[in-house]
Parts: C-alpha cells; sequence; structure tokens
C-alpha cells in the first residue's frame, strides 16, 4: 500500500470519528447516539485496517473482528436498554433519562 493510499485512509477514519464524536455530543437522541458510537468504531477498525496493510502483518484484520463483535454485543445492550426507557419515559431524548433514579 503506498503512503498516499495510507495517508488517505487514515484522513477518512479520523474524519469519521472526529464527525461520530461531535455527534455524540451534540445529538439529545439516544439511537442518534448510538449510531454516532457505530461510526466511531468502525472508524477504529479502519484505522485497524490500513495499519495492518501497511505493514503486511494480519492483526488490523484480527483487530478488526474485535471490534465488529465488540459492537455487536454494544448494539444489542444499547437497543434493550432504549427499549426500556422508552417504556418508561415515553421519549428517546437523553436528558429526560436524567429523572431515574436508582
Amino acid at each position: 500500500m503506498s503512503t498516499a493510499y495510507m495517508e488517505a485512509a487514515l484522513l477518512l477514519a479520523g474524519i469519521l470519528f472526529m464527525l461520530g464524536l461531535i455527534s455524540v455530543l451534540i445529538r439529545r437522541n439516544i439511537i442518534f447516539m448510538l449510531i454516532s458510537v457505530e461510526i466511531m468504531l468502525n472508524a477504529a477498525g479502519l484505522a485497524f485496517i490500513v495499519a495492518g496493510t501497511r505493514w503486511v502483518q494480519p492483526d488490523g484484520q484480527i483487530m478488526f473482528i474485535f471490534i465488529l463483535t465488540m459492537a455487536a454485543a454494544e448494539v444489542s445492550v444499547g437497543l434493550a436498554l432504549i427499549l426500556q426507557i422508552y417504556h418508561q419515559l415515553k421519549t428517546l431524548n437523553s436528558d429526560a433519562a436524567n429523572v431515574m433514579k436508582g
């Protein structure tokens, strides 16, 4: 992989990660926040793939599989929590979840 392609791919991963981070910080809807976290995880996976390709090692692909597994677990737990919050509060606004006492 040439240096120009590697730089472009890492720049893309950085842009995707920043878009996901900004979206998590700005959005109040819990579903959009969950999607933003998924974008951030995919950006990290892209960076691992690029690094693994650069050094001709399968480590980047192995880490990407771990990231995909973690993302699937995060989505399943996150959606279950979202359903519970919506069932109790009748809204998906993250600010409304502040009233929950534990």
